[in-house]
């Protein structure tokens, strides 16, 4: 007993000494110095008093009577660091903050659920949004002024006059921020459409033809910069383009594809796709990467490649896969967030893209006799510059093209390309690399697990189907409560966050995407149960649609109800396409009915503004077109599974097992010494066959 008291002594000396050290090492440390993430961890040290988002703080707030200054960004924020270095580590911005407001610093990756009504509030106030996304609320929350980013100067006169507003016209204060509490409730209002009739397959005609006028149909896209990749958008468009056999929205989306391909949004050197680009074709990046943009566009090429077999579609979904295995993947199956836009340069100093971008003599000297072949590959002439001298890498011809004009074959060419990018590879490993953010969230994992499903599924990979199974493992061990509800973060072995209506709509999809490859019941089972979860705790009984937070959730300004298509498609138009899947296997749950109803809720905004709501406009095509349930039953279901799932089917769910199953669609279907595959509508199919050949003519 006395060894062992005298070895915990020692422990906790060393550990206090450390702790000691580690606090010596900074002139300031607040209170997020207790969190997880990243983005909160950076503001740590700041001079500024931040606290978490958390009830206790609004209390306080509410007792000392101090306003709420609330700023929201996250790690890969360039403006966000921007915003930090001019003045929230400036000790003059720092004393005027503390000694005015109860501030809070907000992840707006952790906790969306804020970040959304607070966005509403500043859009209305001053017709633009973005991040850092500055607020100042009254004690209980509501805001009445916002700003996102702003230089010292700036940032302190605002700061003055709100000071003084607070102090010497309360009611006028407390008067504004009722009306925009009003305003926040009312733009996210969702009312029950009981008009029995769904949107028709003409009026969807109508929404594509308003919304082609604003195609770019030379650089894809849209006409307009900045360019964001939108996947959603173009996912719709292929499945559009092949259910109405319509050649012109194809070719537009195989433009916009190879474009995006080709662009410095994409980088040739690691893999992985940048969040957007601020030109019109797709040249200079917005460079950080973020993990809900690859594992949505890896989803998208690996259709596409399907549906067209375009060995640039394969080699964007293998180069993607490898930079989120390389530079995201967690030992754990789990996957980080993002890289920064920002690294350190040759002077120490952060900038955007320093880690990405090249010199021409720098190029020169490190490919010599290749380089004027590289030259024109990628454009290191006023095409490809940016600022500064910086090329950033971008291309503009085919293969075929550069191999023509300096006399060589394709496979040398494609050799001598791969010889200079792995050169490159290695002298930019040499640099800063951008920093991490680690932290795993439940719904962009969701949406990486999906991505790779479908990399397996139409590139037939092994090795993208162990990803997805450990991932879907670990968010099983890692990120799922006793009581069966999910956490939306995860940490150092830490979750502590509730999970929001996305993180159960994209697991959920990424789960019965992984059935479908692997016909392993338990991730159907594991779906069917999260979705009985998410109908239970997050479904407004009044309209059928879902809310973003769970009811286990404390009160905010409102309980936000997602249905806009964005960068990332909306939690309820995801969630209604599980429903209906689920609907297709499960026919008395009555997951059918309700996704209906959803569909009805939101469908006045089809006619104008498609683009917006492109992911439920997969299910105007389910409902007005045939959707397929197909099952294969026998000693080769897997192997025939895999072969038919290889084919580009959108409007079908695939089910399979060696002998009879649980579910309608695999009872009474095995017929000893065949494998037979049934092709089935709302469980009432045709006569089974052996091949897929004969499969694809039942369709």
């Amino acid at each position: 007993m006395k060894k062992t008291s005298g070895l915990l002594l020692l422990i906790l000396f060393v550990l206090g000494c450390s702790q000691k050290s580690e606090k010596m090492k900074h002139k300031y440390t607040n209170a997020l110095v207790e969190e997880t993430s990243p983005y909160l961890l950076q503001h740590a040290h700041n001079p500024v008093n931040w606290e978490a988002w958390k009830p206790e703080v609004l209390e306080r707030a509410k007792k000392e009577n101090k306003p709420l200054l609330i700023s929201i960004g996250y790690a890969a924020c360039h403006w966000c660091h921007v915003m930090e270095d001019e003045c929230f580590e400036d000790e003059e911005v720092a004393q005027m903050m503390n000694e005015n407001f109860v501030t809070i610093k907000i992840d707006r990756e952790e906790r969306p659920d804020v970040d959304q009504i607070y966005m509403d509030a500043i859009q209305m106030m001053t017709g633009n949004g973005g991040w850092p996304l500055n607020v100042v609320a009254l004690p209980d929350g509501r805001p009445f002024w916002g700003a996102t980013y702003l230089p010292k100067e700036n940032w302190m006169k605002s700061l003055e006059k709100l000071i003084e507003l607070y102090k010497t016209d309360s009611k006028k204060v407390e008067e504004y921020a009722t009306n925009l509490e009003q305003g926040i409730k009312a733009i996210n209002l969702v009312e029950i459409n009981t008009d029995k009739g769904n949107f028709s397959l003409e009026e969807l005609r109508g929404s594509v033809s308003k919304w082609s006028t604003y195609f770019d149909t030379y650089l894809g896209g849209y006409k307009r910069a900045p360019k964001f990749m939108m996947p959603n958008n173009l996912d719709f468009l292929m499945h559009y383009a092949v259910s109405e056999e319509n050649d012109s929205i194809m070719e537009y989306v195989n433009t916009t594809l190879t474009r995006m391909a080709y662009g410095g949004i994409f980088d040739p050197i690691d893999g992985g796709f940048s969040r957007y680009s601020v030109d019109t074709k797709w040249h200079v990046p917005h460079f950080e990467k973020m993990l809900y943009d690859n594992g949505q566009l890896v989803s998208l090429y690996a259709k596409s490649y399907a549906l067209t077999k375009n060995p640039l579609y394969r080699q964007v979904v293998e180069k993607s896969i490898g930079f989120v295995e390389t530079e995201l993947l967690d030992k754990n199956g789990g996957f980080y967030s993002s890289l920064d836009a920002d690294s350190y340069n040759a002077s120490n100093e952060l900038e955007e893209g320093a880690f990405y971008v090249w010199k021409e003599r720098e190029l020169d000297s490190i490919l010599g006799e290749d380089f004027p072949v590289f030259k024109d590959y990628y454009n290191i002439n006023p095409y490809g510059l940016w600022e500064d001298e910086n090329y950033v890498l971008i291309r503009d011809k085919s293969d075929k093209e550069i191999a023509d004009k300096h006399q060589i074959s394709m496979d040398g060419l494609n050799s001598q390309i791969s010889t200079s990018l792995q050169k490159l590879k290695a002298v930019r490993d040499e640099r800063s690399k951008p920093r991490l953010d680690d932290k795993i969230l439940a719904s962009w994992n969701g949406l990486m697990l999906k991505g790779l499903v479908d990399a397996y599924r139409y590139l037939q990979n092994e090795r993208y189907l162990t990803l997805a199974i450990n991932n879907a493992r670990f968010i099983e061990k890692e990120m799922v409560k006793g009581d069966g509800t999910l956490y939306r973060n995860h940490k150092n072995g830490e979750s502590t966050i509730n999970a929001f209506l996305d993180d159960y709509a994209t697991v959920i999809e990424g789960y019965i995407g992984l059935y479908e490859v692997t016909f392993d019941q338990q991730w159907l089972s594991r779906a069917k149960e999260l979705t009985n979860t998410a109908i239970s705790h997050f479904k407004d009984d009044e309209n059928g649609m879902f809310f973003y937070t769970s009811n286990q959730d404390e009160d905010l300004i409102r309980r936000s109800i997602e249905v806009n298509d964005n960068v990332i498609s909306a939690s309820n138009s995801v969630m209604a396409i599980n429903l209906l899947k689920l609907h297709k296997l499960f026919p008395e749950e009555g997951y059918g009915e309700q996704a209906g109803q959803m569909v009805r809720n939101v469908q006045d905004n089809f006619p104008d503004n498609g683009q917006s709501f492109a992911n439920w406009l997969h299910l105007v095509l389910f409902q007005n077109k045939n959707f397929y349930e197909i099952a294969v039953v026998g000693d080769d279901y897997k192997s025939l599974g895999k072969e038919l799932s290889s084919h580009y089917l959108p409007n079908s769910i695939l089910v399979g097992s060696e002998r009879e199953g649980s579910m309608d669609l695999l009872k009474n279907r095995y017929n000893e010494g065949q494998t037979l595959i049934y092709v089935c509508i709302e469980g009432t199919c045709k006569l089974p066959v052996t091949s897929i050949e004969r499969v694809l003519a039942q369709l």
